[in-house]
């Protein structure tokens, strides 16, 4: 089951105007089980969602990393293979672009101080993210449940 949502959908369906959400935000939300040939499905939203800020080819190449090291993340850890689904969340806002990776898995302990270096092979999505990302905030989902990550670059 792969579920797309998006501020504008749903004003079309509902017949009302558009809504940005908060700040001028647009939102798109896309559903996608927690199986990596749907991690695909993730970079090609971010592209299409590209389109409504144009974004150098670089900055969009980082951005599909970042967003594949965290959807990995979730698909590879959260639930162990006994499937689930993961939610990621486009947030484009006129100045920034927010993206979410959330589950409902078993969720992670993450400890923010750790130095690239010390990380295993394999262990290096985050310390990618953080250095693409200007922001990086991971913890459980506001409802205190498995795992959230939401990154923040900055577009200028």
């Amino acid at each position: 089951m792969v579920q797309v949502a998006s501020d504008a959908i749903r004003a079309e369906r509902s017949g009302e105007a558009a809504t940005n959400g908060g700040g001028g935000a647009r939102t798109v939300r896309l559903t996608i089980p927690a199986r990596p040939e749907y991690i695909t499905l993730c970079r090609l939203a971010l592209t299409g969602i590209s389109r409504l800020r144009p974004l150098s080819e670089e900055v969009l190449a980082d951005l599909k990393l970042a967003l594949t090291e965290a959807a990995s993340n979730s698909v590879r850890h959260a639930y162990r293979d006994e499937g689930g689904l993961v939610e990621i969340v486009y947030e484009l806002h006129p100045d920034r672009l927010e993206i979410e990776v959330a589950d409902e898995g078993s969720g992670f302990q993450f400890d923010n101080e750790s130095p690239a270096e010390s990380l295993s092979e394999g262990g290096l999505g985050i310390a990618i993210i953080r250095a693409i990302a200007d922001d990086l905030q991971i913890g459980p989902r506001p409802d205190g449940t498995g795992s959230r990550l939401r990154f923040i670059k900055t577009l200028t």
